[in-house]
């Protein structure tokens, strides 16, 4: 049955408002773990940060990146419960900093989300041509498949957030399970080491970029709030189910990061994941030794589900922060419609998609490496664009508390606060280090981060031409910003 949505539907047809009451804790947990893509966190991410950071610490070093993320989240709980906007950190910065400051963040969403997007249909296309070969020797563009997955996220998407919510539950049990069936192989054949949480393991080799590679896999996290216009009771839903993904996230790769260097040998994992750096395969052939083929070939086929699933809770979270410009008419105000009976913003959607799939076409016809030019570079300029949204997402926590004079301290000033510092770490590990962490070693890549400054400036600018040629439309940003205060009586 169609969930209701929000307003009636204008003289064409299309409503203006998202689904309401269409998803508990559960389902948003499920959109935004499926975002972070535990699998391929793991195969990709993880076993980065044991070659090139901090070896057999990384396991520490994924519980320090959760305390810092949880210690955010205690502002971010007590801002949820003023504040219900699909415009998610967006809203945040625009409630906290002012208007000039909400719409450079928009801008940062924007470009960070989109590049995610176009990164993950790259980055499915490559890897199913790639274990389609593995599994079958057919070989096949990777083109080919990154349109199959782009035009399946499309059409999934229309459905409702709640089907896409089903979807992404199922795919990350699976993908969580096949890794946990591992750990625990792990752990009764060999046993874990306590030494991966000893200093002198979290020490070896380099701490920094160690803490860096765990943050990147908490990447995803902050698109709760995206859905909070369609969360059921979202003043408690959505709390809730932020410390729930960042708590699963931290304590789930420290467990299986644990289980990988346990299984190479603490002191040894940085080299063993040296030696397998350039093929990326240290977690298969781990898997190989302990699991055997039957299941090997099993968790390649789930990489490809989290990679699809990665990719259908990106856009969904994308779509939304389109829509969310399109409403208040920053963006053409066709993208703020959403579809009769589902509630989706389907021109949104449909935008998006295209741009990500034009993306995509446009390096294929260069002849650009689908890994090393397009993921490398989109995901790189994504993960920075969505740290630097978090963390000035952060400081306006602090600063909306601090000028309502609010005497919870701890929640609203000492625990925001100390998050706050520990982004800004993490953002300035990410700038110093951008080409480790896009995986490129171009010239061209390791200039992307100026685009920030570049946007920033865009942004301000546009703020400026707002409020002079359009003062109405700059005045009624914030309208939505009281939504939380309605919901709350009608709670």
């Amino acid at each position: 049955m169609p969930s209701p949505v929000s307003s009636e539907s204008d003289a064409r047809g299309a409503h203006q408002g998202l689904a309401k009451n269409s998803l508990g804790v559960a389902s948003i947990v499920f959109l935004v773990l499926a975002a972070v893509a535990p699998l391929t966190g793991i195969v990709v991410i993880a076993t980065l940060g044991i070659a090139l950071g901090n070896g057999g610490g990384m396991p520490l070093s994924f519980l320090l990146v959760t305390v810092i993320l949880l210690l955010f989240a205690v502002g971010y709980a007590q801002m949820s419960r003023q504040l219900v906007s699909a415009g998610g950190f967006y809203a945040f910065v625009l409630k906290g900093l002012g208007r000039p400051a909400g719409i450079i963040a928009g801008y940062i969403a924007l470009l960070g989300y989109n590049c995610f997007v176009a990164g993950a249909v790259g980055t499915s296309g490559f890897f199913t041509a790639s274990v389609l070969k593995d599994l079958t020797g057919l070989e096949t563009p990777w083109i080919l498949w990154s349109l199959v997955s782009a035009a399946a996220v499309f059409l999934l998407s229309r459905r409702g957030i709640d089907v896409s919510a089903k979807v992404l539950g199922v795919c990350l049990v699976l993908e969580v399970a096949i890794l946990l069936v591992f750990d625990f192989r792990v752990l009764f054949s060999t046993g874990f080491s306590w030494q991966a949480f000893s200093v002198e393991a979290f020490f070896s080799g380099s701490a920094a970029l160690g803490l860096l590679f765990a943050a990147n896999v908490f990447i995803g996290f902050e698109a709760t709030g995206l859905f909070s216009e369609e969360a059921r009771k979202p003043l408690t839903t959505i709390p809730r189910a932020t410390y729930v993904a960042i708590a699963f996230i931290g304590v789930f790769a420290a467990f299986t990061s644990w289980a990988i260097v346990s299984a190479t040998g603490v002191a040894q994992a940085k080299d063993a994941a040296l030696e397998h750096l350039a093929s990326g395969d240290l977690v298969f052939s781990l898997a190989h030794e302990y699991l055997g083929d039957a299941l090997l070939k099993v968790m390649m086929v789930l990489l490809l589900v989290s990679l699809f699933a990665a990719l259908l809770a990106l856009h969904n979270s994308t779509t939304r922060y389109l829509y969310a410009f399109g409403r208040v008419g920053i963006l053409p105000r066709s993208l703020g419609t959403t579809r009769v009976g589902t509630g989706v913003p389907q021109r949104a959607s449909l935008l998006q998609i295209l741009f990500a799939t034009a993306v995509a076409v446009l390096y294929f016809v260069l002849g650009l490496d689908p890994i090393a030019a397009l993921t490398a570079s989109m995901t790189g300029l994504g993960t920075l664009g969505i740290l630097s949204l978090q963390l000035l997402a952060a400081v306006a926590i602090v600063v909306s508390f601090r000028r309502q004079r609010d005497r919870r301290l701890w929640r609203t000033l000492i625990a925001p606060g100390l998050g706050a510092l520990g982004l800004s770490g993490i953002v300035g590990l990410v700038v110093l280090n951008f080409g480790l962490v896009a995986g490129s070693d171009s010239p061209v890549v390791a200039m992307l981060p100026l685009l920030l400054p570049l946007l920033a400036m865009a942004g301000g600018l546009a703020a400026w031409w707002l409020s002079r040629h359009r003062p109405q439309l700059y005045r009624e940003l914030d309208q939505d910003l009281s939504r939380a205060k309605k919901i709350d009586t009608q709670e």
